[in-house]
């Protein structure tokens, strides 16, 4: 599935939350997995990728997510097209070696600038406590949610971020290990229901939110 809108003023202004989807819509899953593709081309520290993404996109899948959601969130997550979890990855680290090894043997990079990473960044994440790791993936995975909002738009499609579920018991519930993931934010897509009213809100001006040092 190609981008269908290219203008970029439109999917970042036109941008609104929606929370009633036309249930009748369904993505592919090959679209999905490219929506994903893209929004990972976001950055990230030390390029960890610290992210790891969750498609619930069936009736089993949704009622398994409701046992952690909100009530508040049942109309999107049930008339959604799909949900995607994004979760922090705690661990992104304990492959960075290999990830690294790797861009050296195809030639991006020399030896010098290989021992050079791994002897600056590596160390910092394996010698690291819970908490830096944990604010660190958090960071990640809210730069590609909101890189996949963008790209959600971009390929005709609207969404909504939420964390309105029991970060405890997420997820569990979304089948994946809390000892080593942290809930970063769900994004249900999709097409807006027909006569949705969808809430455009105003933003404060800017200078009143700017320090300049």
């Amino acid at each position: 599935m190609t981008v269908k809108n290219n203008d970029f003023e439109d999917v970042m202004f036109n941008r609104h939350s929606v929370r009633q989807f036309d249930p009748a819509v369904k993505i592919d899953r090959d679209e999905l997995q490219t929506m994903i593709a893209s929004a990972a081309t976001a950055p990230s520290a030390c390029n960890l990728q610290s992210w790891h993404f969750v498609v619930i996109d069936t009736p089993e899948a949704k009622a398994k997510f409701k046992k952690a959601a909100m009530k508040f969130n049942y109309p999107q997550v049930d008339s959604a097209s799909a949900i995607i979890f994004i979760a922090g990855d705690t661990q992104s680290h304990v492959v960075y070696r290999d990830v690294w090894q790797k861009v050296y043997e195809a030639g991006k990079i020399s030896k010098e600038r290989l021992e050079q990473i791994f002897n600056t960044f590596l160390p910092l994440y394996e010698h690291a406590d819970k908490d830096f790791l944990m604010l660190d993936a958090t960071l990640d995975g809210a730069m590609v949610g909101m890189q996949l909002l963008l790209v959600a738009r971009a390929h005709g499609y609207e969404a909504n971020p939420f964390s309105g579920y029991d970060f405890k018991t997420v997820i569990p519930a979304v089948g994946l290990d809390p000892e080593r993931y942290v809930p970063v934010m769900a994004v249900a897509l999709g097409k807006p229901a027909a006569g949705v009213d969808v809430l455009k809100t105003q933003r404060y001006d800017a200078k009143t939110q700017t320090e300049y040092l």
